[in-house]
This record gives C-alpha cells, sequence and structure tokens, in this order.
C-alpha cells in the first residue's frame, strides 16, 4: 500500500513539475527567448489575450489585488504573482487527473522533447543575459549624476546596479560565465555540464535578487528550477562522482571530523572577534551616535551661516566611540581622536599627526536630535548648534525587501 501511494506521488509530482515548468516558460519571456527575428520580438503569452484576461479576473476578484500593470522591468509585480498562481494551480489540477485516470508518466519521445525545449529555453537565457554583460550593457557604467550622488541616498537596486557597472572586467567575467553554461547546454554530450554551470550562475543571481531587492526573482529562481530538472536523472552519477568513499576506519574518520571541529570553532572564534572589534559590526557606538548637521555656527561670538564659516563645517559624525568626524562643505572629512565625557558633557579632541595639538568642547544636548557644543579650537572661540540628522533619511539603509515590487 505505501510503496502504491509512494508510485502515484511520484507519478503527479511529474507530471506537476513538466505542466508547472511548461506554462512558465510560455507565459513569461522564456519562450519568446526562442523566437527572435530583427525587429520581432515574440511576447510573453502571459500578456496577451485570454491569458491576461485570466490573470485580471483573479487578481480583481479572488486575490483583491488593485494594480495589476505588468510592463516594465519588475518580474515580480502583483500582475506576475497572481499568473504564478493560477500557473500552479492548473499544474496540480494536471497532476490530479494524471493520477486518478491512472496514466502514466510521459516517456519516450515526449519526455526527450520536452528536455530538448527545456534545454534551449535555459541556454537562450543563458545567452540573453550573459551576451548583456559580455557587451556591457545591463550595467552601463555609472553616470556622471551616479557619480555625484552620495551612496546612503542609493537604493540597494541602485548600489548593484553602480558596482557591477563600475567594473567592466567583471561584468564580462559573469557573462562569459552564463555563456558558457548556454554553449555547454546546446551541444547534446555536455548538455548536463551546462545545466551544473547555469545553476551556479543562477543560484549567485538568485542571491543578488534577494539580497538586493531585484525584480527578477521568480525569474532567476526558475531557471535554477529547469536546470535541475535537467540534471534529475543524472543525479545519482553526479552524486557518486563528487562523493568520495574511500575506506575509512573509524579511528582516522573520528580523527578528521575533530579536526575539522577545530578548525570550524578557531576561525569562527576569529570571525566573533572582528566582529566585536573596533571598526566591526558589532563595535560599541559612541555615546554621541549619529550624523549631526551643523545649524549654527560663530567662530570668536561672530555667527556665521552653515554655508560660510571659517573651519567650513557641514557635519559632525559620531560613530566610534573615540573617533570624530567632520565632514566640511567640499565634502572631504576631518578625522580626530575624541574623548567623550558624557557626565561631564566635556569632548576633547587630539590629531594622530600632532601630539600637542588638542581642542576641548563642552556640549549640551537639550534632547535626542539637539545638541550645542562651545569650546576653543586652534585659538579661536567655537560655538557650535548641531541637529541629528535621522538615519531613517537614508535609501541605502533603509530599504525593505519585497516580494511583491511594482513594474519599474
Amino acid at each position: 500500500m505505501l510503496d502504491k501511494v509512494c508510485r502515484s506521488l511520484k507519478k503527479a509530482a511529474y507530471y506537476f513539475i513538466c505542466v508547472y515548468l511548461a506554462l512558465f516558460c510560455a507565459m513569461t519571456p522564456i519562450l519568446g527567448g526562442l523566437l527572435l527575428f530583427p525587429r520581432f520580438s515574440f511576447p510573453a503569452l502571459g500578456t496577451l489575450w485570454p491569458m491576461r484576461a485570466v490573470t485580471y479576473w483573479l487578481g480583481t476578484h479572488v486575490f483583491n489585488v488593485s494594480t495589476l500593470a505588468y510592463r516594465g522591468t519588475s518580474g515580480d509585480t502583483p500582475f506576475h504573482w497572481v499568473q504564478l498562481a493560477w500557473i500552479a494551480a492548473v499544474a496540480a489540477s494536471t497532476a490530479l487527473v494524471a493520477v486518478g485516470f491512472r496514466l502514466a508518466p510521459t516517456s519516450g519521445s515526449a519526455a526527450r522533447w520536452f528536455r530538448l525545449f527545456l534545454r534551449f529555453a535555459l541556454a537562450g537565457q543563458m545567452f540573453y543575459f550573459g551576451m548583456a554583460k559580455v557587451i556591457p550593457a545591463q550595467f552601463p557604467p555609472p553616470s556622471l549624476v551616479t557619480l555625484l550622488y552620495p551612496v546612503g541616498n542609493l537604493s540597494q537596486d541602485d548600489l548593484l546596479w553602480t558596482f557591477m557597472g563600475a567594473s567592466t572586467p567583471y561584468q564580462i567575467f559573469a557573462g562569459c560565465s552564463e555563456v558558457l553554461a548556454g554553449i555547454l547546454l546546446v551541444i547534446p554530450k555536455t548538455a548536463t555540464i551546462g545545466a551544473i554551470v547555469a545553476f551556479a550562475d543562477m543560484l549567485q543571481v538568485f542571491a543578488l535578487n534577494m539580497s538586493y531587492d531585484i525584480g527578477l526573482k521568480q525569474l532567476s529562481f526558475h531557471l535554477m528550477a529547469i536546470a535541475l530538472f535537467l540534471l534529475s536523472p543524472q543525479l545519482g552519477r553526479i552524486t557518486d562522482a563528487l562523493v568520495d568513499r574511500p575506506p575509512q576506519t573509524r579511528r582516522a574518520l573520528g580523527i578528521q571530523l575533530a579536526f575539522g571541529l577545530y578548525l570550524f570553532l578557531m576561525f569562527t572564534r576569529l570571525a566573533m572577534l572582528s566582529w566585536h572589534n573596533p571598526g566591526g559590526p558589532g563595535a560599541p557606538k559612541s555615546a554621541l551616535y549619529g550624523v549631526w548637521n551643523v545649524e549654527r555656527m560663530s567662530i570668536d561670538g561672530n555667527l556665521r551661516p552653515p554655508t560660510f564659516n571659517d573651519y567650513r563645517w557641514r557635519r559632525i559624525v559620531f560613530d566610534a566611540p573615540e573617533l570624530l568626524i567632520i565632514q566640511r562643505l567640499d565634502e572631504s572629512f576631518a578625522h580626530y581622536g575624541a574623548s567623550i565625557d558624557v557626565d561631564g558633557g566635556r569632548i576633547a579632541l587630539r590629531t594622530a599627526g600632532g601630539r600637542h595639538w588638542i581642542a576641548s568642547f563642552a556640549f549640551d544636548r537639550r534632547s535626542d536630535d539637539e545638541m550645542s557644543i562651545d569650546g576653543e579650537m586652534d585659538g579661536h572661540r567655537v560655538h557650535v548648534d548641531l541637529q541629528r540628522l535621522g538615519l531613517d533619511t537614508f535609501r541605502l539603509t533603509n530599504g525593505t525587501f519585497r516580494w511583491v515590487r511594482p513594474p519599474s
């Protein structure tokens, strides 16, 4: 009985995967990647009638989605998620019907033709994304505006695009890896190796899409799934080739595992020390932690606006406990050693190059976001009124992960 249930589940899973992957390829640009002509691009069938109407109806009446736009660079819009839902439903229904009518899994020429289709569908996507990097068009070099943009004001996806575009050799290298997968996939004798390379490529892409909130999560995941489907008949042989089974005595195996555990624990300890050391993410923060804008500044009693003062201070940054950084109006930074006495309300500054140079300030923190400092620096009396900048204003550190992205 149990064996019969297992066979039924295996059959249902096979039908589900085949129908699901076939529909996903047809409804998305994957199928269009096999039908290319000058001045013509085959549209994704999911954006055409009647499939588009099905998605609209389900989105409106079942999922209560108000926005179902699909044009743009994002492939994770509400439209695409509703479409994915009915694709999965159709695939599941087909699998149940196949099991209910005791249909045998497709084999022979039909299965071979389907695998051939998936091979070239995956190869087409590898060529598409790969050549867009080999000829570096997917990630253009940073524009002049981007060069002037503060890093903290970039969104996570903008940062990834800038990172890739700033290094043309790395972009070309990544593209060559994807093109290599495509070449190996179209050659029957190397198709298995091509699927392995394609899976590795798409795993990296999927990790980037997830980490930087890129709107291609669905596509990269399904390209990995296609690669795994192509590899499935060879998984046993691949495992045998990659997993060594040398004869081992229990004592030898125990010694190796113990030494491996020792290495793991030692490097874990080093990583934890780096985490907590000065400059690490887990290191203590300054008692006055934050970015403080200079609102008003006076030198020797003469009030100077922030845009024009003798020191040309724009911001004061308190980050590490023994560091104070001043950002000038020309965007340069001056670093000072700092000793902060919270109870006494005092700040003592020093420079690394001048042992005898010192500046001393008293600070009055009137609220969490307002503070003034008074003291002497280079023989001048200095008074500065500061307003703390909310860290939620920086797009880079306040991006939220979104499974569903709007069209962009």
